[in-house]
């Protein structure tokens, strides 16, 4: 449906697109293809908020952006491994902008040794879904206000490691795998993009999933020689960043994908059903409503919250 494609850039896909006016707030802002989206928006004119958990990071992030001529970018402090932190970004950016017209939740980490975060959740599943779950429902009341507001979602071929369990999602009794523990934070960053949109389109606000492809950036930094040389029979090269990001800022702000929130997206294209064993494409369990309100119930429950707008 896209004429982008794997090689496409975000130069490419944000040719001719003005964002003059938009609000953009990028989790994970600071390095890698967090960095790149906010770049690649902001060059087209929006007012990018940079997201993360290192202030002289984001500091340095935000100095370099203004020397490539973005005036526009403010940063935000927040750590994902702690829902407290989440709160409290999530308020002060809700003082600040009474409308949020694009959000990216890019952070993540991938396939760490098993720790868990500061309220007890198994990080992976807590740092890449939960805590965004958590800052994303609050701040839905600025992403309403927008009145054409877009959430995007980091997830990943990686999804096809594993599904969520829904009995022990933070692996209390189960042993404890770091690829499938990354794969149902991926499953469950693709079902959130379902269950968001389900129940925020009626109110002007559409959710997709992205799956930015292999990229070399620091969310490598647990990989050990074995799963390197995993990655090396790969069914897809690497990308550069701003290829990488190109499905991201893709999914942010064309048209053509007006009709079409909730969908899992991959190379600026809707991804096709894939449960075979070859990870390209997207797993029937990653795209089911029915799996996406059950974990909509769940995350709920472990963010100690609940949620209608």
């Amino acid at each position: 449906m896209s004429k982008f494609g794997f090689e496409s850039s975000t130069y490419e896909v944000l040719a001719g697109v003005d964002l003059e006016g938009k609000q953009v707030i990028v989790t994970g802002g600071a390095s890698g293809l967090g960095f790149e989206t906010a770049r690649a928006l902001g060059s087209k004119g929006a007012h990018v908020v940079l997201v993360g958990r290192n202030a002289e990071k984001l500091e340095m992030a935000k100095i370099q952006l203004m020397r490539f001529g973005q005036t526009k970018v403010d940063t935000e402090l927040m750590d994902l491994e702690d829902l407290d932190s989440v709160k409290v970004a999530a308020e002060s950016l809700l003082s600040r902008y009474p409308k949020i017209d694009i959000l990216i939740n890019n952070a993540g980490i991938m396939a760490c040794p098993l720790a868990r975060t500061k309220q007890g959740f198994e990080s992976q599943f807590g740092t890449n879904h939960l805590a965004h779950f958590l800052f994303t429902c609050l701040l839905a009341p600025p992403l309403i206000a927008a009145g054409d507001a877009r959430v995007v979602n980091l997830s990943s071929s990686g999804h096809h490691r594993g599904a969520v369990n829904f009995e022990d999602p933070n692996y209390q009794s189960t042993p404890y795998d770091k690829w499938e523990a990354y794969g149902a934070s991926k499953t469950a960053n693709a079902l959130f993009s379902v269950g968001l949109n389900a129940r925020l389109k009626p109110r002007g606000v559409l959710s997709y999933a992205v799956h930015p492809g292999m990229i070399p950036t620091g969310l490598g930094r647990h990989l050990v020689p074995e799963d390197l040389a995993h990655f090396a029979t790969a069914p897809e090269p690497f990308k550069t960043e701003p290829q990488g990001s190109a499905t991201s800022v893709w999914a942010a702000t064309a048209a053509e994908l007006a009709d079409k929130g909730g969908s899992f997206l991959a190379n600026c294209q809707i991804a096709e059903i894939n449960d075979g064993p070859i990870p390209i494409g997207v797993k029937t369990y990653a795209t089911s409503q029915e799996n996406a309100d059950k974990l909509w119930e769940i995350s709920e429950k472990l963010v100690g919250a609940t949620f209608s707008w």
